[in-house]
């Protein structure tokens, strides 16, 4: 290993440490946190997950996000501290283009989400819709690759909303809503 040294002489692995401890409390000092990382409030340690259908991309994510936050999902209502209900997921598949023989060439997805928070006795949270759309191209003789193409997608727009709902969700007071 080659030792660096300044025009003096000086050996600067000391200053690159100090620089690296630095560089980590100046982070650490202006509120920096890895994405994720929030901790959720105190109403939602013990939540009741009420879903409409419990195998939907954004269904199955929103539950493990929980989880990893911290969570302790109840099965029942009448034990949490809180209940998440989540009043829409729904995926929509639209038709954006055709070609000459009225064969679609451009499909577009929109994943939309409701859900509000409810605390033992008021409103934590009113319904909070969030949408997501993307667009991808569809070609009839690769049927099966654009199929998966829009499977991905669609798991990924989840994965998104499940991080916006997750954000809204450490952000909340424990306090009702007027």
């Amino acid at each position: 290993m080659a030792m660096v040294k300044t025009r003096s002489g000086r050996n600067c692995a000391p200053l690159a440490a100090w620089a690296a401890i630095c560089g980590v409390l100046a982070l650490s000092g202006c509120g920096f946190r890895l994405a994720g990382s929030e901790s959720l409030p105190g109403v939602l340690a013990r939540p009741y997950l009420a879903l409409k259908d419990p195998y939907t991309d954004f269904s199955r994510e929103f539950e493990h996000q929980l989880k990893s936050a911290g969570a302790t999902l109840q099965p029942l209502r009448a034990n949490s501290t809180a209940t998440i209900e989540v009043i829409k997921d729904l995926v929509e598949q639209r038709t954006l283009s055709v070609s000459a023989l009225n064969i679609p060439t451009e499909y577009e997805l929109t994943y939309t989400v409701t859900f509000a928070v409810l605390g033992t006795d008021a409103e934590l949270l009113a319904p909070q819709t969030i949408s997501l759309s993307k667009d991808y191209s569809f070609e009839e003789n690769v049927l099966l690759a654009k199929e998966h193409e829009a499977d991905i997608l669609r798991q990924q727009m989840a994965r998104d909303l499940v991080s916006i709902a997750m954000r809204r969700l450490t952000s909340l007071k424990a306090r009702p809503v007027p």
